[in-house]
């Protein structure tokens, strides 16, 4: 990535005047959105109400009231779907009609609240990233309940934009780190963790079964569990760590000594790019047209990034 400019500050010498005014909420407000191809206004809020009015009357068209303070909003305008992130790591989805809404689904991946969401309406996927650190791919289009995972930052995500052309995915993160990743390969969904009161390859208790422990004599493990396979292990049994890039894993993880064996250095081969911004991002905006990236941080610099050499 090539750094284009750096901006300071903006000076604004027109005095500007609201041409309306919404009463939306009755606690502050997280997150709004305008709908220029539906004159929507679409508004969240820490009552815990998703609101949309026209923008040209000003009328409340309806509202809907979340299990959780929302966070982040998404619309695709071809289904009238609007996608709402909040800090509980849920996304709903709602139909939105011209005076009622209608919950579709909702969904929960992460372990802490959704940060951002990016839509991508041509491959109809939505992308979630949260202050857990992970990035969920969510599958809508093809209606397989898919859900890839990607780790590849060391703190909350804060923004995230998908180049559907290029199918690559740009995550920006609180630990100054930019990646950009390549969802043009066959991933695989990471398995969901077993359960088990006993090492699931070497049948010693873990140090909740006390029965087992009792008849064995012996003193429980603790325990972990395999990224590869989802098997409930014990510390001896999954003593190596590996990348699985097609799971999503960039890092390093846990996995049992018998998945490690089967992982080839092909299957290690990253499948993302990773870039520092020397600051902690706060804001990201991305232009696909030109290709650029903004990004903004904790040292109160703007940093205009040129992304071709990175996004093809």
């Amino acid at each position: 990535m090539v750094l284009s400019q750096n901006l300071f500050y903006l000076k604004i010498t027109t005095k500007m005047i609201p041409s309306r005014t919404y009463q939306a909420h009755q606690s502050r407000l997280t997150m709004v959105l305008f709908v220029l191809e539906m004159e929507w206004m679409l508004s969240t809020g820490q009552d815990k109400l998703f609101t949309w009015h026209c923008s040209e009357t000003g009328e409340r068209l309806g509202n809907y009231r979340t299990t959780a303070c929302a966070s982040c909003l998404q619309f695709d305008v071809e289904t009238r779907h609007v996608f709402v992130g909040d800090y509980s790591g849920q996304v709903t989805i709602l139909k939105l009609e011209q005076d009622n809404c209608s919950l579709i689904t909702t969904f929960k991946g992460h372990t802490a609240g959704v940060t951002t969401l990016c839509w991508d309406p041509v491959q109809r996927l939505l992308f979630s990233g949260s202050s857990d650190h992970s990035i969920i791919m969510w599958d809508i289009g093809g209606r397989k309940g898919t859900a890839l995972e990607l780790q590849g930052h060391n703190d909350k995500i804060q923004s995230i934009s998908y180049a559907h052309h290029s199918r690559q995915l740009i995550s920006c993160s609180a630990d100054g780190s930019i990646v950009v990743w390549n969802m043009d390969v066959e991933r695989q969904e990471t398995p969901e963790w077993l359960d088990s009161d006993s090492c699931q390859k070497c049948d010693q208790p873990f140090f909740w079964n006390f029965k087992q422990m009792w008849d064995s004599k012996k003193i429980g493990l603790r325990q972990h569990h395999c990224r590869k396979c989802g098997k409930a292990v014990c510390g001896k049994c999954s003593s190596k760590r590996s990348t699985i890039p097609l799971m999503g894993f960039e890092f390093e993880v846990r996995v049992c000594d018998s998945c490690y064996d089967t992982i080839t250095d092909d299957q290690r081969a990253p499948t993302a790019s990773f870039h520092d911004s020397k600051h902690n991002i706060i804001h990201v905006n991305f232009d696909p047209t030109r290709v650029w990236l903004l990004t903004s941080g904790t040292d109160k610099v703007l940093k205009l990034w040129d992304m071709t050499p990175v996004v093809s």
